[in-house]
This record gives C-alpha cells, structure tokens and sequence, in this order.
C-alpha cells in the first residue's frame, strides 16, 4: 500500500506540476502576444546622459529625436539618473542631448526595430570657454522634491560640484532650509535625514522671488501741498499673486502688495461715460472705517468699452519663456492652455506671430492669419521648456517681428509671457526698461503675463509692463486665465488711451491733510501732469480706474508729520473755497496714437454720507483696501482688523455674478486664520 500511495502521490505532483507550468505557459502566450502587439508597432530609444569629465549623470537634461528630414518628432527629460527612455516608431533617428552649462551633443543613426529599445550613451563636454553667441553658459538646478506637496528646492550645478558627496540623499543635509519630515518625534530644521524606512521627505522654505519694496505714501498737508498727482495703473498681477500665497496657506511677502492693484482687481459698475466721450469720473465720500474720525474718498474712472466686433485688426506678437525655470505645471504647460484661449478669440482679421526664447531666441510661428487657428494651436502645442533664459534677446527679436507685422490700421502689441527670471544677455532691470522704451514709441504696446513660484520676478515685470505702454496680469490658475484673456480680452488687448494722469487738488477749508492709498510707486511731480512728454499709465477698453484717499478733515485737531516750509515760494496756491467743495478731480489722456492730451475735470461734494448709506462698491472697496492695509503691515492700518474686512465684504457683495467679490470674503476667511496661527 506504502508502495501504491508513493506512486500514486509522485503522479499526482507531476500532473500538478505540468498543470502549473501549463497555466503559466498559457499567461506567458497572453502577456508575449499582448506586449508583442502592443510593440509591433513601437519601438523606444534609451538614452543616458553623462558629463565627459566626471562620467556623473545629468539629471533633468532635455533629450529631443529627430527623425531622417531633421524634423523633431519627441522630446523627453532625464531623470535623477540620467536616463530618459523615449518611445517612437521602427525607424533612423538622431539623437540630440541639450542642457545649459554643456555643448549639445547628437548621435545620428540610431537604428531602433519593432518591439526593439535602442541603448546610446551621450557624454556632454562642458562650454567653458564657448563663445556665449554660440553656446549660453548658465547653471542647472538639481530640485529637491517633496514627494507630497511637490514642492522643492534646488541647488546650482557649482554648489553640487563642490560638495563632498555627490549623493542626492546627502546633499539634502547641507541645504539650508530643507528639513525631514516631522512627525510629532523627530524634526531638523537644516537639512533632510534618512528615515527609518530608507525615504528622504523634502520640504523647502527658501526661494528667490523678487518684490520691489516702495514706502507708503503719508499724509501731506492741505495747505502746504494742495495737489495730488499720480499716474493711472490697471494692473491687477498683485491680487491674483497674493491669492497663490493664500492659498498655498502662507501670507505674502509685504513687499508683493501692492493696494491699488487689489482694489482695481474688481470692477464696481461705475456709469459708462456719455456718448463721444473716452471717460467719465465717479465720486464717493464718508467716514473711513479703520479710522472713524476721518474720511474716505472713492475716486472712479471709467473707459469706455470698444465694440470687439467692429473693433481694430489685432496683430500679436506672443513672446514666451520656454527655458527650464518654465518646466513645473504651475508655468509653461498653465500658459500653453491660457494662450490657445486667447487664440479661439481670434478673427479672421487678427494675426499671430510667435517667438521663444531660452539660451537664445527664435521665431517658431511667422505672422499667421486668425482664421489658421489649428496652424497656431499646433505651434503652442509643440512648445517644450528647456535651456537658460536670454530675455533680453528674447524682447528685441519680439519687436523686430511687431514692427514687421505692424499696420497703422492694427492694434499692435507684443505679449510676454514668463516667470521673469532672466539670466542670460541682457537682464537687469535697468537696461531691459530701456529697451522698451526704445520700443514703445512706435505703436507696439505691451502685455506682459507672470507665471509661476519659486523663482518669480515681480518687480521686473510690472515695470516692463509700466514703461511699456502695457498692462500687467499674473496667472495662478486657468480660470484667471480665462479672466484676463477671455472676459476681459477687450482691455488686456485694446488701448482706449495712453499716458493717462490723475489730479486732484484740495480745499484746505474741509481738508487739513490727505494720504493717496497705494499707488507708491506711480506718483508724479505736480508740472509732469501737462507735460506731455512725460509717460504715464495706459487704460484699456472697458477698464475701471478706482483711488482712494483717507482724509483728516479740517476741524480735527490730530496732528501729521510736520512738512519743511518751502523755501523761496509756495508750491501751488489753493484754490478759493467754494461751498461744501472737497476737492476737484481733473483728468488727462491721450488717444492711442495721439500726441496731444486732452483734459476733463468734476468737483466733489461732501453730503455726509454715512457709512451704512454708502454704495456696495464703496464698503467693498473699503473692504479691500483695509485688508491690503493688513498684509502690507502697514502704519496707517489704524483699527484694521479681519472681522470688519469680512463685515464690509459681505454688505457690499453686491449681485457678483462671477464669483469674484465670494472668493475675496474666503481669502479674508483664511488669511485670518493664517494670521492667528
């Protein structure tokens, strides 16, 4: 029986067994001819990128193919290890590897057959020593990655060379503001440590955005200094920069507030102006709501609104950022689906053009009718970040295509699209505003886009965007996007009028001192107002122009900052005081292409209003000055505070149909909790 049952046993394990491989012979056939189909078809190529000199690898270097007629078919980025795998059909290709710092380098002949990865090795030679017109010497940037938030930090390609380990997991240790993950047990706040399943958990504190710090404007005394000068701004980049930091639960730098930029953020339903007229002028005027014992006046301009239908031929230039710092979703790929929403608003009158720059620039798009719209979504499509950022360069071959394109029947303007951090040929502030200033005088206006953190160059792009004839907005998401680029198309792109200022003189009988709120950095010298030679703001079709002032009125007996007597004569006499005249408003522009200005004036009244008599718009944009007041940290917050911001908000919401006025009572919300942490 022992004998049978050994037998038996020893069969059935055999018939088990070639059961078993049976099965697994059959799912081998399954998956064979699944991954066989899959690459009949398809073939990749690998590739490993490496420096000539160290053998170390090149992380985040761009890889691009070509097929036989040197036509660029993909495009992929090495990874921490240097590789890149790259799936294309059976064919010959070249090869080419391309990152700053090195000379590209290319392998032809690459033959790669069906179901076949082709393996190449390319070892890039540094350009030390390369003449800059031929190859831009710059630094990578090796991120390091929470693998959570998706935030990071980098460290430059010299700092990484000259540390004593080349191990991406050591170098965490010695960057400044990076630490491990906290757990309620262990936290260091200098560098990143191994946990003890082996991960490396990265955050970053650090970056190297950069915000222009310009002092508030004070209060001035009536009857020293009875005028107020200032150039318009309907630039809105602030608001929407801040929304990003609030948004990413962290309250912005102070120096990223900019009030007037918050306020004109919205729009307040101002009257249009009467038929034949560019403008008309609004007042309102009651008590200040961070400081009862003084007054708030509400300053609105309002443009009139172009016929788009029947509006100017519109030929644009898009000038886009496509270096490496526009690799992270937040950048490129945002402005890609942004850019191919202004293209749908397209006419068949309108023309596009397109230029990229990074190590250097080039034109990737000629002059294109709007009605090739799939031609011109195609080039937007085949855009890929990669190189250093020659902006400089950038610009002026955008204004050498404008002016190609230009037609005097045409709205021309050049539309600059980046994160700002320009660092190859010319990238100071200094010498690119000179250049466009060059520019502007020749018909070519400017909008300039920002996108992106981390690296953001704030304060470069509002004044490109200033002494360009321009305006300025910031992307943080698509639906700002849409905004800028499809409700309010008309004033992104169409000039009502140029070189716009703003006046007002007032009555020291009601007045004792007064203090503009924001706009530090657009106040004018009292004679530039009818000088037309000096430049000021430009406004858009359809854009609202809103100022506030605090005012202390003339029987309040609370002192301001004592003023140096004018020496030899006073700077302006006031004007004689009239009835219950507070101030008067005066107004001048220029057409688009004038180059003379014209002037409409208004007087305001004080009807003691009370503050709960006020218009939404006003406990709106009392709201919103009070809460830039709050960011900005500033001295004349007076009795500012989050439960009154959200207080007015909420009384002037008004109808808001689009949500914005909402979403400004929940940034209130969550800044306060922000604050109180």
């Amino acid at each position: 029986m022992k004998t049978i049952y050994t037998i038996q046993r020893n069969a059935f394990n055999t018939a088990s067994a070639l059961l078993k491989q049976s099965i697994l012979f059959c799912v081998f056939l399954v998956l064979s001819c699944t991954a066989f189909s899959q690459m009949e078809n398809s073939g990749a190529i690998k590739v490993i990128l490496t420096d000539s000199a160290t053998n170390d690898a090149i992380p985040f270097a761009n890889v691009v193919v070509y097929d036989r007629k040197q036509k660029q078919v993909a495009v992929g980025t090495t990874n921490i290890d240097g590789e890149c795998l790259i799936k294309v059909k059976p064919g010959i290709y070249s090869v080419k590897g391309i990152y700053v710092g090195y000379q590209a380098k290319m392998m032809r002949s690459v033959r790669v057959g069906e179901g076949k990865t082709a393996y190449i090795t390319l070892k890039l030679s540094s350009a030390a020593g390369v003449n800059l017109a031929e190859v831009d010497i710059v630094t990578y940037a090796i991120p390091l990655i929470d693998p959570d938030t998706k935030s990071g930090q980098t460290i430059t390609r010299e700092e990484y060379q000259n540390l004593a380990t080349k191990d991406i997991n050591s170098v965490s240790a010695t960057v400044a503001g990076v630490y491990a993950r906290d757990d309620g047990q262990r936290k260091n706040t200098r560098g990143g440590r191994a946990e003890p399943d082996g991960q490396h958990n990265y955050y970053v504190t650090a970056n190297t955005e950069q915000y222009e710090s310009s002092a508030e404007n004070k209060f001035k005394k009536c009857k020293k200094d009875p005028l107020s000068t200032f150039s318009s701004d309907v630039d809105v980049a602030s608001y929407a920069n801040i929304r990003r930091f609030i948004n990413q639960r962290q309250l912005p730098p102070k120096e990223a507030v900019r009030i007037e930029e918050m306020v004109n953020y919205f729009r307040y339903q101002y009257p249009p102006p009467v038929e034949g007229e560019a403008f008309s002028i609004h007042s309102e005027i009651s008590s200040c709501p961070w400081n009862k014992n003084n007054r708030l006046l509400q300053i609105g301009i309002q443009a009139r609104a172009v016929d788009l239908e029947h509006a100017k031929a519109n030929h644009l230039t898009f000038l886009i950022d496509v270096s490496g710092s526009m690799q992270s979703a937040d950048k490129l790929p945002l402005l890609q689906d942004a850019l191919k929403m202004l293209v749908k608003q397209l006419r068949e009158e309108d023309e596009v053009a397109m230029v990229v720059y990074a190590g250097n620039a080039g034109l990737v798009l000629p002059s294109t009718n709007g009605k090739h719209q799939t031609e011109i979504l195609q080039a937007i499509d085949q855009l890929v970040a990669g190189g250093s950022t020659a902006g400089g360069q950038g610009i002026q071959l955008a204004y050498e295509i404008a002016k190609k394109n230009y037609s005097a029947r045409a709205n021309n303007r050049v539309i600059l699209a980046t994160d700002g951090d320009f660092n190859v040929g010319i990238s100071d502030d200094e010498s690119l505003v000179k250049l466009i200033e060059e520019k502007r005088d020749e018909g070519i206006f400017l909008t300039v886009l920002g996108l992106g953190s981390g690296n953001y160059k704030d304060a470069k792009m509002e004044k490109l965007a200033d002494k360009g004839n321009g305006n300025y907005a910031y992307l943080d998401n698509l639906l700002e996007a849409k905004k800028v680029l499809v409700k309010e198309i008309g004033g992104t792109l169409i000039t009502l009028a140029k070189d716009v200022k703003i006046q007002i003189e007032f009555n020291p009988t009601y007045v004792k001192s007064y203090r503009l709120i924001g706009y530090d950095n657009r106040m004018l010298a009292h004679e530039d107002f009818k000088d037309d030679k000096k430049d000021a703001g430009d406004v858009g079709s359809g854009h609202s122009v809103t100022a506030l002032y605090e005012i202390v009125p003339a029987n309040d007996i609370k002192e301001v900052e004592p003023v140096d007597s004018l020496k030899y004569q006073s700077l302006q006499n006031t004007s004689k005081a009239k009835s219950n005249e507070i101030c008067t408003i005066k107004l001048r522009y220029k057409e688009p292409e004038g180059k003379i200005s014209q002037e409409i004036s208004t007087v305001v009244l004080d009807q003691h209003l009370r503050f709960e008599n006020t218009s939404a718009n006003f406990m709106f944009c009392a709201a919103v000055v009070e809460f830039g007041l709050l960011l900005r940290q500033s001295e004349f917050k007076g009795e500012a505070n989050y439960q009154e911001i959200i207080r007015l908000a909420k009384l002037g919401k008004g109808d808001d149909e689009e949500g914005y006025r909402a979403e400004f009572i929940r940034l209130c919300e969550l800044s306060e909790m922000l604050a109180n942490k």
